[in-house]
């Protein structure tokens, strides 16, 4: 079906991939001259991976601060020429200690033997070059680790971020220590922070018995009530392991719509395989995103599909538009259409769950929205009177793709999705967002599954201390070591100096 490149899972060489459908799967098979053949599933569902599929796109890259890729691409990140996509959401590893020793960790201070902490004017750095990206500036940093909120910097650290100009700042937490104080999560929110990232792997203690080693539910559910309380909004954050916790899938999507005053969203990330694991094993806990999708349909009984999940470049006309109105280059999601998939819903005042496909024809949506952004685009003169017909063309033409009679009755939906759309900010994205809730999935690749091609599309990086910005799937695979060695000291040191 498609050659690739990949790399070799035991000595990381770059060799030669195919993927191809076999019997309605699609899988990725690939051959090292020392370490022989290697074969994985790469997508659950053949016809999934071609809807998806037809929404490929490249973005704009990185044009400043990059390396020389010299060919050898996975292997010179930094951001590199031939990378597609700007940096969408920045990772900062503020340090690698953690207070849990989680099976599926990708980083912990306990397992490298090592401390790994940028000073804060390193991360200042970090920020600076992340927003001095052109054409497009990173605008959205997660703070994470090992346990962000071991480093006792952190709030300054969302503050700088805020300062610097940053307008979306989330943390990456088991939220242990949110769950210590309401005070804790209010100084969170009163610093800057948008959004916490809570780990959440299942509604009963089970799963957490696998994946973490302990029943964590209980201190994610204190962790939930104070940032209620202290008005912090949450996203759940679930590690889905096969025949671990994806027959808790429906479970976790209703959850959010419980507590949709608080959380709202849930991130599901099929697990990787950072480090070597056996084929049994690794073919066992396997898990790919129209498999959650396939899941999520059947555990909440068709009330959310698998077709009401688009892939993240979807939503480019957006980009487009935005583009086309501002005069400005904005982020483009042009990420491989592949490596996730979302879609909304909105959750009545009883809790219940309605796709906003069931009342919006978004694929229609998005055409329109794309034509309008061509439009503007071709107006040589008068720029700014295009630019204002534009935006009242889409406030006109919304109304045709929304059907108020299976939307909801107690807000004017396609006046919110406007001002949501225009505006981008402040009380209408808020009001959008009151009872909306998103269903992500994001996988990440490992060194069997990893494509290439994925790679080059990434817009998730990691910025590191020596100023390079390197995509997620190939740090956490194979760069995370060298870079924290790079910047770290023995464990035992930091040890004697507390």
């Amino acid at each position: 079906m498609k050659e690739t490149k990949s790399i070799c899972p035991e000595c990381y060489e770059l060799i030669d991939a195919v993927i191809y459908d076999e019997n309605g799967t699609i899988y990725i098979e690939k051959s090292c001259d020392y370490h022989g053949t290697f074969k994985d599933i790469y997508w659950g569902d053949a016809f999934q991976y071609q809807r998806f599929g037809k929404y490929l796109q490249d973005g704009t890259g990185v044009l400043n601060n990059i390396t020389s890729s010299n060919g050898g691409c996975p292997h010179n990140c930094g951001i590199c020429e031939v990378h597609k996509t700007s940096t969408i959401l920045a990772n900062i590893d503020i340090t690698n200690r953690c207070n849990m020793h989680c099976p599926v960790c990708f980083a912990n201070a306990a397992f490298s033997g090592y401390i790994y902490e940028p000073t804060v004017e390193q991360i200042k750095e970090m920020m600076i070059m992340l927003y001095n990206q052109e054409p497009v500036k990173c605008t959205s940093i997660q703070f994470s680790g090992g346990e962000p909120t071991l480093r006792p910097e952190l709030f300054d650290l969302i503050k700088m971020a805020k300062e610097l100009g940053f307008k979306h700042l989330q943390l990456a937490t088991n939220g242990i220590k949110l769950a210590e104080s309401v005070e804790y999560c209010r100084n969170l929110r009163e610093s800057g922070l948008k959004t916490v990232y809570l780990q959440f792997d299942g509604v009963t203690p089970e799963p957490y018995m696998e994946t973490r080693g302990v029943d964590a539910l209980p201190i994610k559910q204190k962790a939930i009530q104070n940032c209620r309380e202290a008005g912090m909004p949450i996203d759940l954050v679930p590690t889905v392991v096969r025949n671990v916790n994806d027959h808790q899938l429906g479970a976790m999507v209703q959850f959010v719509a419980d507590n949709i005053d608080i959380i709202k969203g849930v991130n599901f990330q099929p697990i990787s395989f950072t480090g070597r694991i056996d084929t049994k094993k690794r073919e066992e806990q396997r898990i790919t995103i129209p498999d959650v999708m396939k899941k999520i349909e059947e555990q909440t009984e068709g009330v959310v599909t698998s077709d009401d999940f688009y892939p993240i470049p979807f939503i480019l006309p957006l980009s487009h538009f935005a583009n086309a109105e501002t005069g400005i280059e904005n982020v483009k999601f042009s990420v491989n259409p592949h490596c996730g998939s979302g879609t909304y819903i909105y959750v009545d005042k009883n809790h219940n769950m309605v796709p906003v496909t069931r009342f919006v024809d978004v694929e229609g949506l998005f055409e329109y929205i794309e034509e309008l952004a061509h439009e503007v685009d071709e107006v040589r003169y008068f720029k700014t009177l295009a630019r204002w017909r534009g935006t009242k063309k889409l406030a006109r033409g919304i109304r045709q793709y929304v059907d108020d009679s299976n939307g909801p009755k107690d807000i004017d939906f396609a006046r919110n999705l406007y001002n949501m759309l225009i505006h981008r900010s402040g009380n209408s994205t808020k009001v959008f967002h009151e009872r909306m809730m998103l269903i992500g999935i994001m996988h990440f690749q490992d060194p069997y599954n990893m494509d290439i091609e994925r790679i080059q599309r990434c817009g998730v990086h990691y910025a590191t201390p020596d100023g390079r910005v390197i995509p997620f799937c190939t740090y956490n695979s194979f760069y995370r070591e060298e870079v924290e060695k790079k910047f770290s000291k023995p464990l035992h040191e930091n040890l004697k100096a507390g």
